[in-house]
């Protein structure tokens, strides 16, 4: 963690005990210096060295704030968030991790029963207690004991976002080593899951023991939980970091191996064994000749185990890319050399889902299209938040505000070498309606349409909801399918076929949105996306520019899903977007008369999308 995220995390913390004892203004000024202090690009402790005058180059970060720095780098610690913290005792994270938990809730919860844990609330809602608290009731105590149990497992898991960076930060190190020949994450981190529990590394090294010496000194260690020849346990960052080393002739096996996933990898063991080979985390053996496999590990003639490359042609496979490795067609796949060739980070050409400072965003237009510009990119949209149902505060825009937006994009787009797509990200109520007007809708290059509110709705309900949303004319992208927030909000429960089959059937792309709390859509819901040939959009839902790197969590979450860059409305060039979100407005606002171009803008809208031969579980 950067001292600005360890900062930015302070701040946060700042903001929750102040709502929970029911401060009105300083949890907003906290979020916003918070979120400001995390996306500086320089670091803060450099600034902090230079006194308060120079953290007011942090916009948000006024004396008061500024000074708190200042103390925390001084002393280590903010005395106003100690006394906070002695006056709120309180898991504060944890407790507001539970869907329908707010930092008031929390505030609330300790002043009447002084709850402040977990396992309080939990035995609190279990003795039915929390229902006499004013301001709560049966439904509200129900809600949060059935949450209770997904918070519990959430704990147990962290989000891929949060691990990632410190993976990659291991990676790098053990790169740098002259000790090591090979290092790769394992597990669920390498199938790119979006929870992971330990974060694990495989070495391939010559030394074990110079291999292990290298991952210790490793800078972001903060503890070493144990030590031996070829494997070690730390930890860093909040997460333990277990690495195993083993010969650089076996790491292909290893990798293949402890990469799994279980199911996978029981059924590449049984085609080998069909084979007469035996398959492990040691390689490939032929088994032909032994009259006692089971005798060991190694033995046999070894014909792989190098390479996982050579471990699954061993067994007559094509490699499997790691996302797919779930047993869900993908060895059959392999074996038909069928598999797909999944999307890539450097086929995307624009982010098509952005906010700015008009609504919840902490930048301006111009900030944002320089920071796409800094990536590459051909295009952009600027999609603030409508006005309506789950919209908190007043940062939602009215029609009138997004008729007064649309002329700040076009000044900002004569500024900037980039195509500017202008929409919105309107909202979809309780019942499907999609909440802004149509003629507003319909003067917009694109519409973003998402449910931010009532998601503990029913499965049939949820789904009908949805699918009236994908159904309005102006609509081009479901946004955040489920609602859901990874380990904290389940979001909601959706018939995916029903979903997909809608969207294939009304032009409108499914998003996965790339934000590593969301990672929604889901890979599930794209691969049934992809079957029924609707298209899919891969964007980041970013409120600043560093947040476009978030753009790799999309990527490999659709390719969990089996997605190649055809299914992907966001790999074509700027033009063939512009004619894709162009054509169905068209066919939808036509009369019912036939219209001469019908045709023509359905194959612009379709075309681009449909597979030569679309692949199957």
């Amino acid at each position: 963690m950067s001292r600005n995220d360890e900062v930015a995390t302070l701040f946060e913390e700042f903001a929750d005990l102040e709502e929970a004892r029911g401060t009105n203004y300083k949890p907003s000024v906290y979020r916003r210096a918070a979120e400001n202090i995390r996306e500086y690009q320089s670091p803060i402790e450099n600034l902090a060295g230079e006194g308060d005058d120079a953290l007011a180059e942090i916009d948000g970060v006024g004396d008061a704030i500024a000074s708190k720095i200042v103390e925390y780098f001084t002393t280590g610690e903010i005395e106003e968030l100690e006394e906070l913290r002695s006056e709120l005792p309180v898991d504060i994270e944890t407790l507001t991790a539970i869907e329908g938990v707010g930092p008031r809730t929390v505030g609330a919860l300790y002043e009447t029963l002084g709850i402040t844990t977990l396992e309080e609330l939990g035995t609190a809602a279990k003795a039915e207690e929390i229902r006499e608290v004013k301001g709560f009731g049966p439904k509200t105590e129900a809600n949060i004991r059935e949450n209770i149990s997904f918070a519990r497992e959430a704990q147990q898991r962290e989000r891929l976002g949060e691990a990632r960076p410190v993976a990659d930060d291991v990676l790098d190190h053990l790169k740098s080593a002259d000790t090591v020949s090979a290092v790769e994450t394992a597990g669920s981190m390498r199938r790119w899951r979006p929870t992971v529990g330990d974060i694990d590394v495989l070495v391939g090294a010559p030394d074990g023991n110079a291999a292990v010496e290298a991952f210790l000194s490793w800078p972001a260690v903060d503890a070493e939980i144990e030590a031996g020849e070829t494997k070690a346990s730390v930890r860093a960052d909040g997460f333990r970091v277990d690495l195993r080393v083993v010969g650089s002739e076996e790491f292909g096996a290893a990798l293949q191996y402890f990469t799994g996933s279980k199911a996978h990898n029981v059924t590449l063991r049984n085609r080998a064994l069909d084979m007469e080979l035996k398959m492990n985390e040691y390689g490939v053996f032929d088994v032909s000749e032994i009259d006692t496999p089971d005798a060991g590990q190694r033995v046999g003639e070894r014909v792989a185990g190098e390479s996982e490359e050579a471990m699954y042609e061993a067994v007559g496979l094509s490699w499997i890319p790691p996302e797919l490795r779930e047993n869900n067609g993908e060895i059959q796949a392999a074996a038909d050399r069928d598999l797909p060739e999944l999307v890539e980070e450097a086929a995307i050409g624009g982010d098509l889902h952005t906010h700015t400072e008009w609504s919840d965003g902490g930048f301006t237009i111009q900030q944002m299209l320089r920071g796409a510009i800094d990536r590459g990119y051909e295009y952009h949209a600027v999609t603030d938040h409508a006005e309506g149902p789950g919209i908190f505060g007043e940062t939602g825009l009215s029609e009138g505000d997004l008729a007064d937006q649309t002329q700040a994009v076009r000044e900002a787009a004569d500024e900037f070498p980039i195509e500017v797509f202008h929409g919105v990200e309107a909202n979809i109520d309780a019942d499907g309606v999609v909440t802004t007007d149509e003629e507003t809708l319909a003067d917009l290059d694109l519409v973003v349409a998402s449910p931010h509110s009532a998601l503990d709705q029913g499965r049939q309900v949820a789904t009908d909801r949805l699918v009236r949303a994908i159904e309005h004319p102006s609509v081009d992208i479901l946004g955040h399918p489920t609602g859901r927030l990874i380990t904290s909000r389940r979001g909601l429960e959706i018939d995916l076929h029903a979903i997909a089959t809608a969207a294939a059937d009304h032009g409108v792309a499914i998003e996965t949105n790339s934000n590593p709390a969301r990672l929604d859509a889901d890979g599930p819901l794209i691969r049934v996306a992809v079957e029924a040939g609707a298209p899919i959009v891969i964007n980041t839902d970013a409120h600043s520019p560093r947040e476009f790197d978030n753009v790799r969590y999309g990527i490999h979450t659709a390719r969990r899903g089996w997605a190649e860059p055809a299914d992907v409305i966001n790999t074509k060039s700027a033009d063939e977007l512009r004619a894709f979100l162009e054509s169905w407005v068209a066919i939808h606002h036509t009369e019912t008369t036939s219209h001469p171009d019908d045709a023509s803008l359905m194959a612009a809208r379709q075309m681009p999308l449909m597979r030569s031969q679309p692949h199957r579980r």
